[in-house]
């Protein structure tokens, strides 16, 4: 018989991870995944473009080792080296998530599963021409990047003048000249890599801004540091056309081309929903294409949930990884929910940027009344031992009726690690007096942030 307690549809983090969760807890478990474990973190997003830049970061540090007191002679990039280890991670990573998963006794198959119906509190989901039934149905279905309707990306990418973020990370050697499609989170770190290794890198942005919801202060300075590390950058513009080797772009009504040898595509991510049969089972869409879910991971269909990039509330790993958990909890009747505003966002630049909550200008339309504190990361002595890079700085956003934290920013060295505990906090809701007691291990870049405190 292929009935079981809980099918996931999706072996993503969200949905790896719930399936071990829910096995590990006593329930029968089916996860599909149509391509590989790990989904797009995993195997073409957040852990290889990691790899990379790591790598660009050695690059670079090699380079200008003068600035430090190290002489080197000859320093070269062999790309083709760092795609190869950046594969050995992978494959490493995903042996791990199949190794934990069969330790847990979740049941895994291979193909593309949709939707069937369901008979009397049972769902039915066909993998090809079998079946399996379930009581209990996770849909962790993620989300691929958005393909615009811009003239001449189609052959763009048939050609493959043109990229996405998945193959721009197995590309055999870097371009010479890379235009970068969009200004958000990967878009940024893709262009970073590849400046850092060789490549003279553009970006067209159409928002007057870069790193989306970023705090204001914080985008203006990435933009600074980006720009003087050679990135050009063209914003409040909109890409009309795709040639061969040239984009065209509009700006303040005028038209501009730009030549290149590869354009990678980064406009966003859309959830997949159009190949699951949603409506075999009435399952709510939002307009943009995203499932419908409250606080619980609930659908409007009882018993169904759904996870990670396909409600489209955050579209990062870590917040899958939680939704997940949510979703187990609530299946085996512990209540617990997510909490949407405490979801930090990294991106793993030069140097890499954090924010989680309100920014200052978010916080202040809401009506809060604030307390802002900006420290730079100059009164670091960590930071100034380690780096030349001074432009950074922490900026905290603190209620002054409760006395907490309500959002947190940084530009900085370790910025992605120091999030860790400034998450914590929020999460928490430490009273600041509480957050000034703790005593904090020197030197280290995250002292920045009793330091601001105490300059309130």
């Amino acid at each position: 018989m292929n009935t079981y307690d809980l099918i996931v549809l999706g072996g993503g983090p969200g949905g790896y991870h719930a399936a071990h969760l829910a096995s590990k807890a006593g329930l029968n478990t089916l996860l599909i995944e149509k391509n590989k474990l790990g989904g797009v973190c995993l195997n073409e997003g957040c852990i290889p473009s990691k790899v990379l830049l790591n790598s660009a970061k050695h690059f670079t540090y090699a380079k200008h080792g003068q600035a430090f007191g190290i002489t080197t002679t000859d320093v070269s990039y062999h790309h083709q080296s760092v795609v190869e280890r950046k594969n050995k991670v992978v494959k490493t990573l995903v042996s791990g998530v199949s190794h934990t998963l069969k330790s847990a006794k979740v049941t895994v198959i291979t193909g593309e599963g949709k939707l069937s119906g369901k008979e009397q509190n049972i769902f039915k989901i066909s993998v090809g021409e079998n079946e399996y039934h379930s009581r209990k149905l996770i849909i962790a279905t993620g989300s691929s990047t958005i393909i615009p309707s811009i003239e001449g990306v189609k052959e763009a990418l048939e050609k493959h003048t043109m990229v996405t973020s998945k193959e721009i990370l197995d590309l055999v050697e870097v371009p010479q000249n890379l235009t970068v499609i969009g200004g958000g989170v990967i878009g940024l770190e893709m262009a970073t890599y590849f400046a850092q290794v060789g490549s003279k890198v553009r970006v067209i942005e159409m928002m007057p801004s870069i790193g989306g919801q970023l705090d204001k202060d914080i985008s203006k300075t990435l933009k600074n540091i980006l720009e003087k590390q050679g990135i050009e950058f063209y914003l409040n513009a909109k890409v009309t056309k795709i040639n061969e080797h040239s984009i065209v772009y509009l700006k303040d009504n005028q038209e501009t081309i730009l030549d290149h040898d590869i354009v990678l595509l980064s406009v966003g991510r859309k959830a997949n929903t159009d190949t699951t049969n949603l409506s075999a089972l009435n399952i709510q869409i939002n307009k943009n294409g995203t499932i419908v879910t409250d606080e619980t991971l609930k659908t409007n269909v009882a018993n169904v949930y759904a996870i990670g990039d396909v409600n489209g509330k955050y579209m990062l790993a870590h917040t899958a990884y939680r939704e997940a958990e949510v979703a187990v909890n609530n299946i085996l009747g512990i209540k617990d929910h997510i909490n949407y505003d405490v979801i930090p966002s990294i991106i793993y630049t030069s140097p890499e940027v954090f924010g989680i909550g309100f920014t200052e200008v978010s916080a202040k339309e809401k009506g809060f009344d604030v307390i802002v504190i900006t420290l730079p990361v100059s009164y670091s002595g960590r930071h100034l031992a380690e780096t030349d890079e001074s432009d950074g700085f922490v900026k905290l956003i603190i209620n002054k009726k409760k006395n907490t934290l309500i959002g947190a920013h940084m530009i900085s060295l370790y910025a992605s690690e120091i999030a860790i505990f400034l998450t914590a906090m929020m999460h928490l809701e430490i009273d600041i007096e509480e957050i000034k007691k703790i005593i904090y291990p020197h030197p280290t870049v995250g002292e920045l942030i009793k330091d601001a405190l105490f300059h309130i």
